[in-house]
Parts: structure tokens; C-alpha cells; sequence
């Protein structure tokens, strides 16, 4: 039992260790970044003027930072099931198989994440109306999001990712495979639960550290804590609100009033 917990404490440490350096390098490329020159066009200001590697290497970075801490109940509970298998001499998977399956989905999602914004970039540059009303457009994505923060799917994305062991149970399968489906499903779980949060960072701004330190707390209430049900639709009523107010009152939206309202902030 002692080896166990020395295990699951090591495992802990290391998840925070790697949350702890992506914050760093976020943090150091958020204030080094220049961002898009003036007159860029619009896919450049929705991607903060970066190249297809360097968008999905920070995609990497944000998903690491703001997710393994959230991610680490489910990820120990996986280890705990997998150490207890080991010690009773029965086959078991190395847990990096579960996690690296959880973190190909969020990569999946940075990928589509960058195909829409140079899509949206593309379409800005030839409807300038976009432009010109970008905040609003931003107003009615928080709307958006609000809403399927009150949504079913949500309500049921939300309920796998805060029963750890419920879900392993559920959804155990055997082998290498298995753990790699395991991680796979956790992961669609996980993105159904916060793609829309996400989404958000395009109009605030996609290296808007302020904005990320806020979703990431967000997130954390909604799966770690007891009342992570009732916040997660507190927060969804919050965002209809404001998003009604920024199309009303467009300079509600913080950041520079370009491209989707807020492209311009960095740091917050």
C-alpha cells in the first residue's frame, strides 16, 4: 500500500510539474510574442501571427497547463486500478498510454481549432463586415457559449469527467488498446465538456493570459469542486448576460477592437 501511494504521489508531482512548466513557457511566450503587424489579415490576428507549428506547439503548452491539473483525478484513478492489477500479479498498462491517448484528442481539437480560425481569417478578408463587427460576432459566441454551458451534453460531459471511477469502471477495457481507447473516450469527454470554453479565447485574444488563468479556474470549479454542477450553470447564465451586454455595448469586450474584438490582447 505504501508503494502504491508513493506511486500515485509521484505520478500527482509529475502532472503538476508538467502543468507547472507549460504555464512557464505560456507565460514567457505570451510576453515575448510580438503578434501580427499591422495590416495583417484576419487569420493572422485570429492566430496571433503564428506559423501552423508554433499555434499547435503553444495548443500543446495551453492544453498541458490548464488541463492536467483537472485531468489528474481521472489520470490517478486510472494508475491506481492499473498499480493494484501489478501488485496481484494480474497483465497491466502503463498509464502514459492513457494519458498520451487523452492528449492526441486535444491535439485532434488544436488542429480543427487552427483550420477554423485560417478559415474565418480567409472569409474575414473578403466580407469586411466581419471586421467591423467582430465584437458583436464575439458577443454572440459567449451567448453560445452560455448556452451549452446549460445544455444536456454538457450536463453529461461534465458528470463522466468528475466521477473518475465511475467512468473507469464503465468504460474498462483490457490491454494496451483498451487503455488507448480508454484515453480517447476520456478525452471526447473532456473536449465536450470545454470546447466551447476554448473557443473563447479567439475573441479574447488566443495568448491572453488573463483569459486563460480565468477559463483554467473555471474549469478546476466545475470538475473538482462539490458544487462543480450548480457553477457550471451559474457560469453559463454569466455568459449569456455578458454576451448580450458586449453586443449592446461592443467596447465591453476587452482588447483591442479588431478582428473578432479582442485579437489584440496578449496579457490581459
Amino acid at each position: 500500500m505504501l508503494t502504491l501511494k508513493r506511486e500515485r504521489n509521484v505520478l500527482l508531482a509529475v502532472l503538476l510539474l508538467l502543468a507547472a512548466v507549460a504555464w512557464t513557457v505560456l507565460v514567457w511566450q505570451g510576453l515575448t510574442l510580438s503578434g501580427p503587424a499591422n495590416g495583417a489579415g484576419a487569420a493572422a490576428l485570429l492566430t496571433m501571427g503564428m506559423g501552423a507549428a508554433l499555434f499547435m506547439a503553444m495548443w500543446v503548452s495551453m492544453m498541458a497547463a490548464m488541463m492536467f491539473p483537472t485531468a489528474a483525478p481521472m489520470v490517478l484513478t486510472f494508475a491506481r486500478v492499473q498499480a493494484g492489477r501489478r501488485s496481484a500479479g494480474r497483465a497491466y498498462v502503463p498509464t502514459a498510454f492513457f494519458v498520451v491517448a487523452y492528449l492526441m484528442v486535444w491535439v485532434a481539437g488544436g488542429a480543427l481549432a487552427l483550420g477554423v480560425a485560417l478559415g474565418v481569417g480567409a472569409l474575414a478578408d473578403h466580407l469586411p463586415w466581419l471586421v467591423t463587427n467582430g465584437a458583436r460576432i464575439s458577443g454572440g459566441l459567449l451567448i453560445v457559449a452560455g448556452l451549452y454551458q446549460l445544455s444536456p451534453l454538457k450536463a453529461v460531459c461534465l458528470r463522466h469527467c468528475r466521477t473518475p471511477l465511475a467512468f473507469v469502471l464503465d468504460h474498462w477495457r483490457e490491454g494496451r488498446r483498451g487503455s488507448v481507447i480508454m484515453g480517447l473516450q476520456h478525452g471526447a469527454y473532456c473536449v465536450g465538456c470545454c470546447w466551447l470554453l476554448f473557443a473563447l479565447l479567439f475573441p479574447l485574444g488566443i495568448m491572453n493570459l488573463a483569459a486563460m488563468g480565468a477559463l483554467t479556474v473555471v474549469i478546476f470549479l466545475e470538475k473538482s469542486t462539490v458544487w462543480g454542477h450548480r457553477l457550471s450553470l451559474l457560469f453559463g447564465v454569466a455568459m449569456v448576460v455578458y454576451g448580450i451586454a458586449v453586443i449592446s455595448a461592443p467596447g465591453l469586450l476587452p482588447g483591442s477592437p479588431g478582428m473578432m474584438g479582442g485579437m489584440g490582447g496578449m496579457s490581459g
